[in-house]
């Protein structure tokens, strides 16, 4: 029988933050993959346990992970570990739970710590819907295309950001998205967690004038669906109707079905489209 891969959520700061499950798994299992071992020994060691290690991180995912998922197909149970925080969440553990599933082998997930969830939680805006970025990507085209993305994200946007980036990409999202509401989370459940809520506006004079320590997670207001859809209504009528059924159909849409799509689109009655194109004679 194939062993099981045990993806195990660490503290993302204070020590107590981790479960007498994950202390268990983390005593049983045969080894221990760990984004840094350096990291996960101290973190070992402050718990006595033994369990012998081996690196898998992010310049070695691919190849390591068949190792891994060899491994494990010959019966050896595997706990997986992050620097900090669930294990596969914006990490290179994906790689692995991908592989693993291909092979088959037995996979199971040992909640815990999460910074975007703590962050979240703590920012005081809507839980209910939200769009977890990660960090931004470095690629600058690709960059643009997500931040271009996020104008129109009516969901609560979570990402992260390293101190050296953050006065960077607090201007980059100014400039896409506006004066957005954000809340900053700063080295969440360490000594000098802190959570302020701000402007974007008012966050970049901040760190103006205050370096950014630590690690930061972002938490920004999506935009309003009532304003969003207004907005819409709005760049549509800079054309009338007729040409605003003729992107329908052009698009191999039925009349029927292009009416209903134009009222909509304008915040209107299908009827009120109806009568414009009778007067029109269309």
């Amino acid at each position: 029988m194939s062993g099981t891969l045990y993806l195990c959520a660490t503290p993302i700061g204070n020590l107590e933050d981790i479960t007498l499950r994950v202390l268990r798994i983390l005593k049983e299992v045969d080894l221990i993959a760990a984004e840094d071992t350096r990291n996960t020994i101290k973190l070992l060691n402050h718990f006595g346990i033994k369990t012998p290690m081996t690196s898998y991180h992010e310049y070695n995912k691919y190849d390591k992970a068949q190792f891994l998922v060899d491994r494990l197909i010959d019966g050896t149970n595997i706990a997986l570990v992050t620097d900090a925080g669930t294990p596969a969440i914006s990490d290179p553990g994906e790689e692995l739970v991908r592989q693993a599933y291909e092979a088959g082998v037995n996979i199971t997930s040992l909640p815990g710590a999460c910074a975007c969830i703590t962050a979240l939680t703590l920012s005081g805006m809507s839980t209910r819907r939200f769009a977890f970025e990660a960090f931004l990507p470095s690629d600058k085209k690709e960059r643009k295309i997500i931040l271009e993305s996020l104008k129109t994200e009516t969901r609560t946007i979570v990402m992260y950001e390293a101190p050296h980036h953050l006065k960077q990409t607090l201007d980059e999202l100014y400039n896409f998205l506006g004066d957005r509401q954000i809340t900053i989370c700063r080295e969440l459940t360490k000594l000098h967690e802190t959570t302020n809520s701000f402007t974007l506006s008012a966050a970049i004079d901040y760190y103006n004038t205050n370096s950014p320590k630590g690690e930061y997670v972002l938490v920004i207001k999506g935009v309003d669906i009532k304003e969003l859809t207004l907005k819409k209504q709005e760049n549509w009528q800079q054309i009338d109707i007729l040409a605003h059924m003729e992107i329908y159909l052009s698009k191999g849409i039925s009349k029927k079905e292009a009416m209903k799509k134009v009222a909509a689109d304008r915040g209107i009655s299908k009827r009120e489209v109806y009568q414009f194109l009778i007067e029109k004679d269309v």
